[in-house]
């Protein structure tokens, strides 16, 4: 069976995982969901990540984090653009997470990054998700 939407397939995983409070998430890897994760790691949502090699599929262990009295550390997790309908945000319209808050992830021409970054840079691209 074919999956239609990677992304929010890796961001259901985490969400799930999250309410059951599991210590670690597997999801299949990608270029892309790498790098998501790389920026999950370095806003400090999670903890870390590996890769694992296999004959058929390399999968992508995330190492989710808790605070102290057992909250996650991901409130919560939104897919904006789609498939079926592709957001597009120009580099003046980088929106902001939540007030700020939380995180845009944005797919531009330099890569993925979070949207202060693209906003830094001055550049737009498709507005992937938001992570607070």
């Amino acid at each position: 069976m074919t999956m239609t939407d990677p992304i929010a397939d890796m961001l259901t995983r985490i969400r799930n995982a999250l309410l059951v409070r599991h210590p670690d998430v597997d999801v299949p890897s990608s270029k892309v969901k790498i790098s998501i994760a790389e920026i999950l790691k370095s806003e400090g949502y999670i903890s870390d990540f590996s890769i694992s090699k296999q004959k058929t599929q390399n999968w992508l262990r995330l190492q989710l984090q808790y605070r102290a009295n057992q909250e996650p550390g991901i409130t919560g997790l939104k897919r904006v653009s789609k498939p079926g309908l592709r957001i597009h945000v120009q580099k003046k319209d980088v929106p902001r997470a939540f007030g700020g808050v939380g995180i845009a992830i944005v797919s531009t021409s330099q890569g993925i990054m979070t949207g202060r970054d693209a906003y830094r840079r001055g550049i737009g691209g498709e507005l992937m998700a938001y992570v607070w």
